[in-house]
């Protein structure tokens, strides 16, 4: 009877909820490279990732009438697909002097410049869920400047963009904040 009893208390210690089973286990974090599209960066037209994508990384040639280009992604935690809020545009500031960075654990979804570097730029950010609970972001950290003119920039391994400063014109430094998914 006690051997029984034994067994039925030490079973009933190792039970545990799915959801549990999740928060104590290290998550397998997956980000795949999706959607990426190309504007002239004066245009003025607004970029935004596909729903339930982020950025990941950006690069931009020549001066104002060069090529941008964006770098969208998809984020898997466990095998679920992280979900992405409804995107939050921020005031726009003047491209010359500019420094953006998102809130805490929210992620870069899209941009908007037009003009030169004179002209206005604004960001797109948003949340992530996944598991019905916030996908948190840590270890901040910004990229080495480079020249905007000739810039190439993508989010490390479990990385996610969530800031961008910039001086000057085309010939100006860039650099790009990132974050690490840590959930």
């Amino acid at each position: 009877m006690a051997l029984a009893s034994a067994a039925l208390l030490s079973g009933g210690l190792a039970t545990t909820s799915a959801t549990e089973a999740h928060a104590a286990a290290a998550s397998e974090i997956i980000i795949i490279d999706g959607y990426t599209q190309t504007v002239k960066e004066s245009s003025g037209t607004p970029v935004a990732c596909p729903t339930n994508q982020v950025l990941l990384g950006r690069s931009h040639y020549g001066d104002e009438n060069g090529n941008t280009t964006y770098y969208c992604g998809l984020i898997l935690i466990d095998g679920q697909q992280v979900k992405v809020s409804a995107p939050n545009w921020s005031a726009p500031q003047r491209e010359s002097n500019s420094f953006f960075a998102a809130p805490p654990n929210e992620v870069l979804v899209g941009r908007q410049h037009s003009g030169d570097e004179n002209g206005q730029t604004r960001y797109a950010t948003a949340s992530l869920s996944a598991w019905g609970r916030t996908v948190e972001l840590s270890a901040y950290r910004w990229s080495p400047e480079q020249r905007e003119s000739n810039s190439y920039s993508k989010a490390g391994d479990y990385e996610v963009m969530v800031g961008r400063q910039h001086s000057g014109d085309e010939n100006g430094p860039t650099r790009y904040q990132y974050a690490r998914i840590s959930d």
